[in-house]
């Protein structure tokens, strides 16, 4: 017998024996015959090449070779007991991990509430986060790197080919330096806004938000002015509290405290000639988004826990506009 092929029958009746230290007791604790038990101890020491037991007429006693294997032979008959309730586990999603990329916006409050409560519900199911924009989680998710992400886009225009939950949709607002003069007037004018330099993230990062903010400028007969691009929302804010131009941003960035920044609102806007309300700003959505036809279970508890907690109804394919 291959030593890799000793099965634990033999081993449940090692341990048996080094419980009782007697071969009949044993038997009977095995519901056997004696004969079957000294026989399978016999072999078991044969094909390990060492003698677990000292036996004589009155007694019987583990050899430091046997005291020495007792623990781990237990460690694996428990673990061995275990891996029918450990695979039923796993099918239900309870055991596992998910690696979920994430854009920053969702870091301010949504993600970390979320992981708080699933890591409660799930323990053995384990959450890897990985902070990324959007264009970087699509490379991952191609790779495999990744098994699902929370992105940033315009509402409805989620990247193409990967199922989506929307998780949140909120307004733009504009981020403008404190010392600005803008900052200080009761209503602000769009076309005032739009005559100032541009903070903003590349387009590769979430085209279709960036298309978005570019068409309000373009509604107007704008060009953006470009200040300077930035990736991170917070690496923007900042570069806007250094003055460097004005930006719009989620609305969940206002949580982003940060010195020499004010934040106005689209209730904040003075009525364009012959308009009694406000312009009509851009918006943004949040999705999860996963690959289509993903079959984890881990992944689909996942997607199913945020579900409940805020997402749409049902996921659904879009297609982004680049």
């Amino acid at each position: 017998m291959n030593e890799a092929l000793i099965d634990l029958r033999a081993w449940r009746q090692f341990v048996a024996v080094a419980e009782e230290l007697h071969f009949g007791r044993a038997a009977q604790r095995l519901h056997m015959t004696q004969p079957p038990v000294t026989q399978a101890i016999a072999q078991l020491e044969k094909t390990l090449g060492v003698v677990l037991f000292d036996r004589t007429r009155r007694r019987v006693a583990l050899t430091l070779a046997g005291e020495a294997l007792l623990p781990d032979v237990r460690e694996l008959l428990a673990r061995a007991a275990a891996l029918p309730a450990r695979a039923r586990a796993a099918a239900a999603g309870q055991v596992g991990r998910v690696r979920i990329g994430f854009v920053s916006t969702v870091g301010f409050e949504q993600l970390p509430a979320w992981v708080r409560e699933f890591r409660a519900l799930c323990p053995e199911v384990a959450l890897e986060l990985v902070e990324a924009t959007g264009d970087v989680q699509l490379e991952a998710f191609a790779r495999g790197e990744i098994d699902a992400g929370l992105m940033l886009h315009s509402p409805g225009a989620a990247p193409p080919g990967l199922a989506r939950l929307a998780v949140s949709q909120e307004p733009l607002v504009l981020a403008l330096p404190e010392r600005h003069p803008l900052a200080r007037t009761g209503k602000l004018l769009l076309a005032d806004v739009l005559a100032e330099p541009l903070v903003i993230f590349p387009r590769r990062i979430v085209p279709s938000l960036h298309d978005a903010i570019f068409d309000l400028y373009h509604a107007a007969g704008r060009t953006p002015q470009l200040g300077q691009e930035a990736i991170q929302m917070q690496t923007i804010v900042n570069l806007v509290s250094g003055g460097i131009g004005v930006a719009w941003v989620p609305e969940s960035v206002t949580q982003f405290r940060r010195a020499g920044v004010v934040y106005r609102r689209a209730e904040e806007f003075a009525p364009a000639a012959r308009r009694r309300s406000p312009p009509e700003l851009p918006g943004c959505e949040t999705s999860l988004v996963w690959p289509e036809g993903a079959v984890d279970p881990a992944l689909a508890r996942f997607v199913d826990f945020v579900r409940e907690r805020g997402g749409g109804p049902e996921h659904r394919k879009e297609e982004v506009e680049r």
